[in-house]
Order: structure tokens, then C-alpha cells, then sequence
């Protein structure tokens, strides 16, 4: 834990701001509001009925969702605009470049470099690049911007309070609240990147294995995927081997044992996955634990073709659906939380430090 928390704020630029978190995002998202499309049960499992609404294939929004969300100023058909946000050429760039360049050969390069597991489950022998605690973790993102994002240009930083907050403030399992925190903290991932590898840690940088919506790759590119005209770029789809909608995959193997464009996702979920299994080995109390729809919120959320277009179903194995429904549930958080207002970070910091001293203690190999 940093000895002075606003220390470690004033290194990242970020200030304190007014405006209480649990002000902005706790009713827009709360179960009980109309908003929320679904009403939370019983427990402490963070579950949620009547996630499997109609789909409308014309709306950009969640299942379930629809009007005002975040500070209240902006409707949900508003998130996720490529078309012609105001950052549009800045996104359209990033997510040329991520299909140009996220192939398989350049997917399992990563694996070695960044990963502490192969798709099967088999370990991979690697040195950490560093080991170090959450809050270190944070200061080495510091203000970084998301080139891929349309909704937002202030650090993301901001982004990973305003979300934990709002599952907060929503009464969802103070673990779910800690993933809400930590689900971008891979895009640190620039520290040990470099440029030609898609890892600029700059707004005008190279970002494409940073950030962005996620695919599997190995297979037919979907038309669900953002800005389906760029798929023809990818060179894996002029490879037979790739290009087929089975690929180099079979019917049911399950999500788990897939490859996806390597990213932040991938990233935070090896090191958290793989800091659990140590937590483990060391017998630390089961109840402490990140679940696995927890970690499945990490790994997945950015799998917008799977949880949010119906694609790659035909890969699905037993247990897979109750991983979607917690993504879908994470995912109305990670977009909807997005505001002008800004979290005051200093004074939310204790209490996030608590959760993670509970669920992730120690020092994580990175």
C-alpha cells in the first residue's frame, strides 16, 4: 500500500473533483431502477434474472438496457458509436491497425512474453516482467487514454473508479466491485511492451494490443465485429487454415481453450488467474477468492462478437453460458458508468485498498 495515497493520485494528474461517485452512477444502474432491465436476486452472488431480452440488432446498447445512464446526460444508444463520435478518426485508426496486425502467429508470441497459460491450461515458463502490488500497478498506467474507446478521453484511471463504483453503489459482492476496479489494469502492459508490438502507452501512440473489442482468432472473422470492413485486412483470412468459421478449432471445446486478440483482457486475466492459483497454494480462505465469472469478466469483456453479437456459440461447452450472463452483467458497468463527472480518487482509495488486501493481496507477477 503507497504511504500517501494522494501522493500517488498527484503523480497520475488526476486531482480530486466534487462530485461523489455514488451520486453520479448509483441510481442510473441500481437493480431496482427501470433502467437496469433485470432485477437482482436474493444473495450474495451478484445474479441477475431476465438477462435474455428480445434482441434488437439495430441497437448498440446492452440487452436490458435503454434511456439515460452515467450522469444522466447521455442515452445508451449513444455508447459505442463508430460511426461519428468525436473521436471517430482516432478509433477507426486503432481498430485498422488491430486488424492488420492481431494474427495468430503474433497471438502466441505474446503468449510467451505476457502469459502465464496456454489456451489448453498447460503452464508456460516465464520470468514475471516485474512484481508488484495493484495500487503499483495503477501508477504505472498513469494517464493513460484509450485510443479505441468513443466514450471517453480522460484517463483511464477514471474510467476504473467510476465503474467499481457503480456495482458498488448497485449492492453487487464487494469482488465483483474489485474486478470493476482492476478490469483495464492490463493496458499497463506498455511498460513492457513496444511500438511495433502495438504497445505505445500514449493517446497518439500505437495501441491496437491495448485496448479495443476483442475477437477470436484461428477462425473467420465475424461481421459482428466493429468496423467489419477492416476484417479483409487481417492476413490470417487469406490463409485457409483461418479463414473457415471453424478454423483451427471443434464444435464445443469451450471459450476457455480459444485464442483471442491479445490485449489488456488477456493480460489482467493471466496475471489474476495466476495470482489466485498462488493464493491457493498458500491456503488462503476460499471465501477471498476471485470467482470464475469474476475472472471471466476480465478475460472476456471486450468479446463484444460473443457476449453481445451471438457469435462463436458454436465453440461454447457446458459452463459457458453462466460466464456470458456475468460478462453481460459486468459489461452494463464497464459502458454505462461513463460520465463527465469525475470520481475523487483519494477519498475512494481506502476503501478499494481493502478489497484488494482481501482478494488480491501481495504482490502480483506481472
Amino acid at each position: 500500500m503507497p504511504k500517501n495515497q494522494e501522493d500517488m493520485v498527484e503523480k497520475l494528474g488526476l486531482g480530486t473533483h466534487e462530485t461523489a461517485p455514488e451520486k453520479q452512477v448509483g441510481a442510473a444502474l441500481s437493480p431496482r431502477h427501470p433502467n437496469a432491465g433485470a432485477r437482482k436476486r436474493s444473495g450474495d452472488d451478484g445474479a441477475l434474472a431476465g438477462d435474455h431480452p428480445a434482441k434488437k440488432s439495430a441497437s448498440r446498447a446492452c440487452a436490458g438496457m435503454s434511456g439515460k445512464v452515467g450522469d444522466g446526460e447521455k442515452d445508451v444508444e449513444e455508447f459505442r458509436n463508430y460511426e461519428d463520435s468525436d473521436r471517430h478518426e482516432v478509433v477507426q485508426r486503432h481498430y485498422r491497425m488491430m486488424r492488420q496486425n492481431q494474427t495468430v502467429e503474433y497471438v502466441r508470441r505474446m503468449y510467451k512474453k505476457f502469459c502465464w497459460f496456454e489456451p489448453d491450461g498447460k503452464p508456460i515458463d516465464r520470468e514475471p516482467h516485474e512484481m508488484m502490488e495493484i495500487w503499483q500497478a495503477f501508477e504505472a498506467l498513469g494517464d493513460y487514454v484509450d485510443s479505441s474507446d468513443p466514450d471517453s478521453e480522460f484517463p483511464n484511471i477514471e474510467h476504473a473508479f467510476q465503474t467499481a463504483e457503480g456495482i458498488r453503489a448497485a449492492g453487487y459482492p464487494q469482488w465483483m466491485q474489485l474486478i470493476g476496479l482492476v478490469h483495464d489494469i492490463g493496458k499497463m502492459m506498455f511498460k513492457y511492451g513496444k511500438p511495433e508490438e502495438g504497445m505505445e502507452g500514449t493517446a497518439t501512440g500505437c495501441q491496437w494490443a491495448l485496448g479495443g473489442d476483442t475477437w477470436v482468432v484461428g477462425c473467420k472473422l465475424p461481421d459482428g465485429a466493429c468496423f467489419p470492413e477492416f476484417n479483409e485486412l487481417n492476413p490470417d483470412m487469406s490463409d485457409p487454415r483461418y479463414n473457415t468459421a471453424m478454423g483451427i478449432y471443434k464444435p464445443g471445446q469451450g471459450m476457455e481453450t480459444l485464442m483471442y486478440a491479445f490485449g489488456h483482457d488477456e493480460y489482467a486475466y493471466q496475471v489474476i488467474r495466476h495470482h489466485r492459483e498462488q493464493l491457493i497454494a498458500k491456503g488462503h480462505p476460499t471465501e477471498d477468492l476471485i470467482p470464475d465469472e469474476g475472472l471471466a469478466m476480465l478475460r472476456y469483456h471486450s468479446c463484444y462478437p460473443w457476449h453481445n453479437k451471438g457469435d462463436y456459440d458454436r465453440f461454447m461447452a457446458p459452463g459457458d453460458e453462466k460466464l456470458k450472463e456475468a460478462v453481460l452483467k459486468f459489461n452494463r458497468f464497464d459502458l454505462y458508468t461513463k460520465a463527465d463527472h469525475r470520481p475523487d480518487i483519494p477519498a475512494l482509495w481506502p476503501y478499494y485498498q481493502k478489497l484488494i488486501d482481501r482478494f488480491l493481496p501481495g504482490k502480483l507477477a506481472w
